[in-house]
């Protein structure tokens, strides 16, 4: 218990640091997956060829592949000095995207066909379609997978802590090579790391009975 009180300040400013990391890069993740999703279902050849290749590429990289290229690549050709937190919210919320699409594209895959030909018999276009019939539809049924990736994330987000990011793992470095016991570190650490997680879990069951109701 006395290493948690005597370093109160360093576990609060990592478990805020891991809060944002998750909450910045699931925002990102879920505009370029719900995005990524359009563009894999789209009539228009080319941008199924983006949203494929993009899903492909990223699915297939490792994670610190990403943060390698975001940290040491990204600076020095497009954004020089732009700030480790950014350059981590984009590794993951890149990665994280490529989930979020295939989850909702097999949202999407589970609306029936004669729903966006009855919107499209009536005048409407291919994003009026998908913006108003399909995704409203498809979101009961992504809801389910898209809280276990959100849950994966909060737990890669720990590799941020090796590319000068204060967040949970990082305190844990920290603290252990100052000599403290390994054992009680790592278990202060994970039940922060629960308590994100079974949150994240919670939010989505909530999410699931509220549109169960709905309909």
């Amino acid at each position: 218990m006395n290493v948690l009180l005597d370093h109160l300040p360093e576990f609060r400013d990592g478990f805020l640091g891991t809060l944002a990391l998750t909450a910045a890069s699931a925002a990102l993740a879920l505009v370029l997956g719900v995005l990524i999703a359009g563009f894999r279902v789209s009539p228009v050849p080319p941008l199924r060829a983006f949203g494929t290749a993009w899903v492909t590429l990223l699915r297939n990289t490792p994670l610190t592949l990403l943060f390698l290229v975001a940290f040491f690549v990204v600076p020095l050709i497009l954004f020089p000095g732009i700030s480790p937190f950014v350059l981590a919210t984009l590794a993951l919320g890149f990665y994280t995207s490529s989930f979020v699409c295939e989850a909702v594209r097999s949202g999407i895959s589970t609306v029936p066909l004669g729903q966006a030909e009855a919107a499209r018999s009536i005048g409407m276009t291919f994003m009026q379609t998908l913006r108003m019939i399909v995704l409203p539809q498809a979101t009961r049924t992504v809801i389910p997978p898209l809280s276990s990736i959100f849950i994966a994330l909060t737990k890669n987000s720990a590799i941020a802590g090796a590319f000068s990011n204060t967040e949970l793992f990082n305190v844990s470095k920290l603290l252990s090579d100052k000599g403290f016991a390994i054992g009680w570190i790592f278990l202060w650490i994970a039940l922060a790391y629960l308590v994100i997680t079974f949150t994240i879990s919670g939010i989505f069951r909530l999410l699931e009975r509220r549109l169960e109701v709905a309909r």
